[in-house]
């Protein structure tokens, strides 16, 4: 999902119309604030935003627009030293009550010198419990590292710096809720949940430390925008429903197996005591 990526979109787009085009925008060009909007800066011209949790208010953006399948991607530093209780979140969302569909990268701050751990968790149909947490290997508070979500009819896809970290695949055919119905809008947020973000709740958030920070750039939509064109359901002709996306390329594979053999330290498949039996679509392969 790299150069030849953007090669088809931009081939895409000039022959269907049917895409976003794919290009790291501004903030105002894709995205509003959705809350708290004297906790959001924006710096570098509008490329960059900086997000402000203190003990008044955390904040968040979203997107102005909702996808219906594609590829979105920001590049983001996170809150460095002693971030514990801190959630800094970029998901995609259907702004759905009761049938939710829900992809969800949420990072939980650490105490100092720890490893910052990255929460992945999928809601299809308004069922969710899916979590899967890693360990990332680099500190991600340092520079700033991409992270993105890939979606299309075959599989769900989140990836750091173009390593995939969780495949969810569509298992409909087992029975297994899969979201491609309901369009979802790109957000972000930065809040304090030090009643569960770190150690469980065991490491509450240190307010001498505020205020948090963090920052964003490189926002990059590649989707079909809803309202749209009534073939975004199908999207047969969109680059991320062609044959190279449909699997993990071999090299791909092999960077998910690294991660989930080094750095995977929950998943919610292996937990007996909130699933006696297996969910499905963990016996049929994720």
């Amino acid at each position: 999902m790299g150069g030849g990526a953007l090669g088809l979109i931009a081939c895409v787009v000039a022959l269907c119309l049917l895409s976003v085009k794919g290009r790291p925008a501004t903030f105002q060009q894709d995205f509003r604030i959705a809350w708290a909007d004297s906790h959001v800066k924006e710096i570098e011209g509008g490329r960059a935003i900086q997000l402000i949790l203190d003990q008044s208010s955390g904040c968040g953006f979203a997107s102005k627009y909702q996808y219906l399948f594609g590829h979105v991607s920001m590049k983001i530093k996170l809150v460095p030293g002693d971030s514990a209780g801190t959630v800094t979140a970029f998901y995609m969302n259907s702004d759905t009550d009761t049938i939710r569909d829900e992809l969800d990268f949420e990072f939980l701050g650490n105490r100092s010198g720890q490893p910052y751990t990255v929460q992945t968790n999928v809601y299809a149909h308004g069922k969710g419990d899916r979590e899967q947490r890693i360990n990332l290997w680099f500190d991600p508070s340092l520079e700033f590292h991409t992270y993105s979500i890939f979606w299309n009819h075959h599989h769900i896809i989140f990836s750091v710096d173009d390593i995939p970290i969780r495949v969810y695949k569509n298992n409909e055919a087992r029975g297994v809720p899969y979201p491609k119905f309901q369009p979802m809008g790109v957000y972000s947020t930065l809040w304090e949940a030090d009643d569960w973000a770190t150690r469980g709740g065991l490491e509450k958030i240190d307010w001498s430390k505020a205020p948090f920070y963090a920052y964003y750039k490189d926002f990059d939509i590649e989707g079909c925008q809803v309202p749209g064109p009534a073939s975004c359901a199908s999207n047969q002709n969109n680059w991320w429903e062609g044959a190279a996306y449909q699997q993990l390329s071999p090299q791909a594979a092999r960077r998910y197996r690294w991660v989930r053999l080094n750095h995977m330290i929950y998943d919610y498949c292996t937990d007996k005591s909130r699933y006696p039996v297996t969910p499905p679509e963990c016996v049929a392969g994720i």
